[in-house]
């Protein structure tokens, strides 16, 4: 796995082109599986690891790794199967979700694959309301799994979800003409969707909820057709990273639709520990904020808000 990852920092220009790429790896059996390589800080083979008391069941123990301690979870073992045996021959992947570092357990880490998000697709219907994949493509002529892993980590350490009430009531102060709008979410993960409308109906708000960024770029050209979009939604929140169309396209596509570009666009995303800065400003978003914490949520709507209504 030595210099796998070496060029990840210059990988960035991918951003805003609509493409990711890939770490490919393999938990127990054929099937392969994929994680964003800019969620990705360093893949090494499995150390020795220390058990602790009431771990969650997933979590295999934690590791040491450059003078920090990292749980490390099974994979394998987060979406139902069994837990992956030799460790020895196992790999850990190091990753950043969500303002957190953590480790991934699988038997095998595979090769780096660059990739059009417009071929990542959703998952297939019928996987059901417990599945763990957020996307699928084709690799090889072989599917390719990409799993929700802001699920499985909801699961083993779940985040507050609640505003505090200090923001509920700065909140109050809110024109209740801008409470008559609704606000669109853009997700293509679930539990990412239920965290961010939890927090935003908290603050009274309508929510529509869109699965990727072309089902919200449809729904926002449908609202339209109707009339001013600013006269309907207050504002979008939007992921950066999903099937078919990411975020940072679907806002270059909004701020080149005329009859969308005055929309409020708030880019929220995991990709937090190697998010670049630069793009938010190119393809024109209004703001970001790292995911999750229900109060910078809440802010930043109450910002946005006082910036379309300065008095």
């Amino acid at each position: 796995m030595a210099g796998l990852l070496d060029t990840v920092n210059q990988r960035t220009q991918l951003v805003g082109q609509n493409r990711l790429e890939l770490l490919m790896f393999r938990l127990n059996g054929r099937q392969r599986f994929g994680i964003n390589v800019f969620k990705v800080k360093e893949v090494l083979q499995c150390p020795p690891l220390t058990t602790l008391p009431q771990l969650h069941r997933v979590v295999r123990g934690v590791a040491h790794i450059r003078g920090k301690t990292i749980s490390v979870i099974d994979l394998s073992l987060a979406t139902g199967g069994r837990p992956i045996e030799d460790l020895s021959k196992a790999f850990i992947i190091i990753s950043e979700y969500n303002r957190s570092v953590q480790g991934f357990l699988v038997s095998s880490v595979e090769r780096i694959i660059n990739i059009n998000w417009e071929a990542i697709l959703p998952p297939p219907k019928g996987t059901g309301r417990f599945s763990y994949l957020t996307a699928v493509t084709e690799v090889d002529k072989e599917l390719v799994e990409v799993l929700d892993v802001e699920k499985i980590l909801h699961e083993v350490a779940p985040v507050k979800m609640e505003v505090s009430e200090g923001i509920l009531e700065t909140a109050t102060q809110i024109d209740t003409k801008e409470i008559e709008k609704v606000i669109l979410v853009v997700d293509d993960s679930s539990v990412a969707r239920n965290q961010i409308k939890k927090a935003v109906s908290d603050l009274g708000f309508k929510i529509v909820l869109a699965k990727d960024g072309r089902d919200g770029l449809n729904k926002l050209r449908e609202m339209a057709a109707n009339g001013p979009i600013t006269d309907q939604i207050a504002l979008m929140i939007s992921d950066i990273e999903m099937p078919e169309m990411d975020g940072y396209t679907l806002t270059a596509e909004v701020r080149n639709d005329q009859s969308l570009n005055g929309l409020y666009i708030i880019l929220h995303t995991s990709l937090s520990g190697v998010f670049n800065q630069a793009m938010v400003t190119k393809v024109g978003a209004n703001d970001f904020i790292a995911k999750f914490n229900p109060d910078e949520l809440a802010g930043a709507v109450l910002k946005a808000l006082k910036a379309a209504d300065p008095s």
